[in-house]
């Protein structure tokens, strides 16, 4: 039958996965790091899925495509209750290199607290600042995290995962308020980080300011993968 469905344009995918969780259907799922249309008969075709892309990655098509079966829409909801893992918290073993320099390495931190949700936005160590904004599992996984990227920053963590707010609405007091000179970003490679990377892009446009931002990627074995502007 032709009916209305949606289509998603992979080269604009940017795999945060915002749009899987806005599907109540389960019908789209993050496959390589790419959001995917996983069956045509579990997308009903009412699109909350669009409103949720930051990236402007999924439209409205008419094509042939299978009916909606909310029938097995409803078995795929139980199988996933049973036994799904995000992608993000799958478990893994790591092989970590071991460390010959029993120098003990001093703390770079310049500021307290860290939390986003716990920072004031009107803080003096805000002029003039570097900014660091980091998923907080980075700083686990990357071992010189210290040196190489809180040194010299003023840092700001959060988890989009586990915090149930919207980070774009402090960031953005933060960035209109302030006189910041740039923003680093750290996140994994999971999914689930590309939020914080939006928050931190919907901040800066609505603070109406030009910040330099640049973006590095740190995979759970401790390597960085991309570094981007």
């Amino acid at each position: 039958m032709i009916r209305k469905i949606i289509e998603i344009n992979e080269e604009k995918c940017n795999g945060c996965g915002l749009c899987a969780k806005a599907c109540h259907e389960g019908a789209i799922a993050i496959v390589g790091g790419k959001a995917k249309l996983m069956r045509d008969d579990f997308c009903d075709g009412f699109g909350d899925c669009l409103p949720a892309c930051p990236m402007d990655a999924i439209r409205f098509v008419e094509r042939e495509a299978a009916a909606y079966d909310e029938k097995a829409v409803q078995e795929n909801k139980q199988k996933k209750a049973a036994g799904f893992v995000c992608p993000g918290t799958a478990m893994r073993s790591l092989s970590p290199k071991e460390s010959r320099d029993s120098v003990r390495a001093e703390s770079c931190l310049r500021q307290w607290p860290v939390q986003i949700r716990l920072l004031p936005t009107n803080a003096p160590y805000f002029s003039g600042a570097d900014l660091l904004i980091a998923a907080d599992c980075t700083a686990y996984a990357y071992g010189n995290f210290h040196h190489d990227f809180i040194n010299g920053k003023i840092t700001l963590i959060g988890c989009p995962k586990l915090d149930d707010v919207d980070y774009a609405e402090k960031l953005t007091e933060i960035f209109r308020n302030n006189d910041i000179k740039s923003i680093t970003l750290t996140r994994m490679t999971v999914p689930c980080c590309g939020g914080l990377e939006y928050a931190v892009k919907r901040a800066i446009e609505a603070s109406g300011k030009e910040i330099p931002l640049q973006i590095a990627v740190i995979s759970p074995d401790g390597s960085i993968t991309e570094i981007r502007k």
